[in-house]
């Protein structure tokens, strides 16, 4: 199914018949084929929605950079034209970014959030990632001197592409100022705000999303609680589907 949101045609699926629906939110360049476990775990009991994100899954292409706002108001539009009552959110990595953005801005109000080794605490940069950045911007700064920028384009757009991470090489150029606006947000300032009752689990091991990042959200969210998979990474719900299903049976309810 597509529904058409700012312009950006977005892919959707809904499964299960329970009376209670689920929102499930991919992290960035995913897509909503990465929940199909868990939907299928849960789809007796809840109605599960998933999302392609823009320039994700079978979603098109956004036509601008998008801001976390413009995620945030593309959400609450999803919501509004799919019919969801109510939603419990889940999210994973960026995902869970944009579910913390909505809550602690006020704009939504579940009863439950699940979040899994989520994004939106500013990754602390190590020495080599440091002197990688004070390189670009060395590089760009020369490269963007009056004299000389109309005719430089290419060579920034390389320097870009060598410095950059693998999900910036890997994107479209629309979806690479996108990472760039959201890879620097920092949201612990709002995670008081959050006021509903919040699971977070994450993978021992996530280097993207590292352990210490969970341990903030357990402290700043009111009602939250923190389980870790032993030996997982990025995506623990992946790599311990038995594990993570009985901690959501445990949390969400419902007959099983």
């Amino acid at each position: 199914m597509k529904l058409t949101i700012g312009g950006t045609e977005i892919h959707y699926i809904i499964e299960g018949g329970g009376d209670r629906d689920i929102l499930l939110l991919h992290g960035w360049g995913s897509s909503l084929d990465v929940w199909a476990h868990i939907a299928k775990h849960l789809s007796g009991r809840f109605r599960l929605i998933s999302l392609d994100f823009p320039g994700c899954g079978k979603s098109g292409m956004p036509k601008n950079p998008l801001t976390l706002e413009d995620y945030g108001e593309l959400t609450l539009e999803f919501i509004k034209k799919a019919g969801l009552n109510a939603p419990v959110f889940v999210g994973h990595s960026h995902g869970g970014r944009v579910i913390l953005y909505l809550a602690g801005q006020g704009k939504i109000n579940p009863g439950k959030i699940v979040l899994f080794d989520s994004a939106g605490i500013k990754p602390k940069k190590t020495m080599k990632q440091k002197l990688r950045l004070y390189s670009f911007k060395t590089i760009r700064l020369i490269l963007t001197m009056p004299v000389i920028k109309n005719h430089t384009g290419r060579l920034l757009e390389k320097a870009r592409a060598h410095f950059g991470s693998a999900d910036y090489k890997s994107a479209p150029e629309v979806m690479r100022k996108t990472l760039v606006n959201l890879v620097n947000t920092d949201l612990r300032d709002i995670l008081p705000c959050i006021k509903a009752s919040t699971l977070l689990i994450w993978g021992e091991n996530d280097p993207a999303t590292p352990l210490s990042d969970a341990k903030l959200m357990e402290k700043g969210i009111a009602d939250c609680g923190l389980c870790v998979i032993n030996g997982a990474g990025h995506y623990s719900f992946l790599e311990a589907p038995a594990q993570v299903n009985g901690i959501l049976d445990s949390f969400l309810g419902g007959k099983q």
